[in-house]
This record gives C-alpha cells, structure tokens and sequence, in this order.
C-alpha cells in the first residue's frame, strides 16, 4: 500500500551478509534481531507500524515475521532509523 514499507529482522541481523538478505552496514546491525525487537525499536521510534506473520521470500524456512510502517521517506532513512533504535536495545 501507498506510504508503508516493510520490514524483516533480517535486515539487521549482523549475522547475515548482504547477500543473504542484511540491508543495514555492519556498524548498525546486531544480532539475530527478533520481531519483538523491531516492534519495540519502531514503539520507541515513534512509528505507527503493524506486525505480520509472514516470512522474508529468500528465507523461506525461517518464520521470523515482519513490520509494515507507515512512512513516505525513503526505505533507507527508515532502516537507519530503526537500526539505531535497535542497537540501543541489545
């Protein structure tokens, strides 16, 4: 939909090269990040966002969720965003 952006834990997940499906530098990412661990990085982002029980299409296997955020920036600010929240947290 028109202004939302999605979100997988793998994004951050300091674990995963780039090409297994990590968007955020190395500097910015931690750990096997959770869906509760976005959630609570977007609640203290002040974002309005809803979590979903779908998966990231190449990892298929893993069941980790996501968020859909509402934002009209570029997806790039947003995981910026996001990861600095998230690395305050873990």
């Amino acid at each position: 939909m028109k202004g939302e952006r999605i979100l997988y834990p793998c994004y951050f997940n300091s674990a995963l090269k780039r090409g297994q499906g990590r968007r955020v530098a190395l500097s910015l990412a931690v750990r096997d990040p959770t869906l509760g661990d976005l959630e609570r990085a977007a609640k203290k982002a002040g974002l309005v966002f809803r979590a979903e029980q779908k998966h990231f299409p190449a990892r298929w296997w893993q069941k980790e969720g996501r968020i859909v955020v509402q934002w009209s920036e570029s997806k790039e600010k947003l995981l910026r965003k996001l990861a600095s929240r998230l690395s305050q947290g873990k």
